[in-house]
């Protein structure tokens, strides 16, 4: 059926982050509105609720309630500056609330080789405190090749993040910058997830922040993105890959019960799977009413 590439495309890809701008929800109306998504009709699209670990106690207080009533809910974590401090307060979390919510990924930044080597000593400390099987993301910069710390994040076998945009017209990176670390992550065999600026389908102006007076910015979409990642796993080159990121014809891409066809090049629904899974795994959005009215406008619902 058309519907099983589609699924194998969307299946888990919006993780939840409800709590930052530009919706930057207060605890108890994020976790409310996460509850209901795990309980509606395009529940198979969520991924993880999304929380800094300097609020877990508040995540905690406003969750309490509604644990334990079915499925454990998956968490991704982003630590702060200092991840060492953070280590204590994970695994006396996960320790209390066990098995009610599990962690599924934990986030932190690093821009050096050094930086990268310190969070993998430790991610290593932190498995002893957490008995979830959890994906280590690190968020690198890449306004310049990322490939130095790509190649690092892949030889402590930790994960990429990558920031696709923000609530300002510059925290967008170019379709070529993100065309080189979607290349880089490829060539140095790296899983990433994507974070900001994807609440829309497909490439396009927006408001960019929730604001009557907005100001408007050129937004990479979602499906580019993550099709694009697809496509590059599977030999697409630079220049290609770059037209894919900013394609804006949502009907140039063609879905059928094999994969998914756009200008000429397909790649199978098996494909798209292996992808998901072990290169672009999710992104974050602080709306998951945005990316699922506009796949549903789009007749990918």
């Amino acid at each position: 059926m058309t519907e099983d590439a589609r699924r194998r495309l969307l299946e888990g890809l919006v993780d939840y982050a409800g709590l930052f701008p530009p919706a930057a929800l207060s605890m108890a109306d994020a976790v409310a509105r996460y509850d209901e998504y795990r309980r509606g009709t395009h529940a198979w699209a969520l991924g993880k609720f999304v929380v800094p670990v300097a609020r877990l106690a508040e995540f905690e207080s406003a969750a309490q309630p509604l644990l334990g009533g079915g499925e454990a809910w998956p968490l991704a974590l982003i630590a702060g500056a200092d991840f060492g401090a953070d280590i204590r307060a994970i695994g006396e979390f996960v320790r209390r609330v066990a098995p009610k919510a599990v962690v599924g990924a934990i986030e932190v930044k690093g821009s050096t080789r050094d930086a990268i080597g310190m969070i993998a000593t430790n991610a290593a400390l932190l498995r002893a405190h957490v008995p979830d099987a959890f994906d280590l993301y690190v968020e690198v910069p890449i306004a310049s090749d990322p490939s130095v710390l790509l190649e690092a994040i892949a030889s402590h076998g930790l994960c990429a993040k990558v920031r696709t945009g923000g609530v300002e017209a510059g925290a967008f990176p170019t379709a070529d910058q993100l065309t080189r670390f979607l290349g880089a992550c490829s060539s140095h065999g790296v899983t990433f997830k994507a974070t900001a600026g994807l609440h829309h389908a497909m490439r396009g102006t927006y408001p960019l922040t929730y604001d009557s007076a907005s100001e408007r910015g050129t937004m990479f979409g979602f499906l580019n993105v993550f099709l694009a990642a697809v496509f590059t796993s599977d030999g697409l080159g630079p220049a290609d890959t770059r037209a894919l990121l900013e394609e804006r014809d949502a009907s140039s891409f063609a879905f059928s019960s094999s994969g998914v066809a756009w200008r000429g090049r397909a790649v199978t629904a098996a494909s798209i799977r292996s992808a998901r899974a072990r290169t672009a795994t999710s992104f974050g959005s602080c709306s998951f009413v945005e990316p699922v009215a506009d796949l549903s406008s789009l007749g990918l619902l």
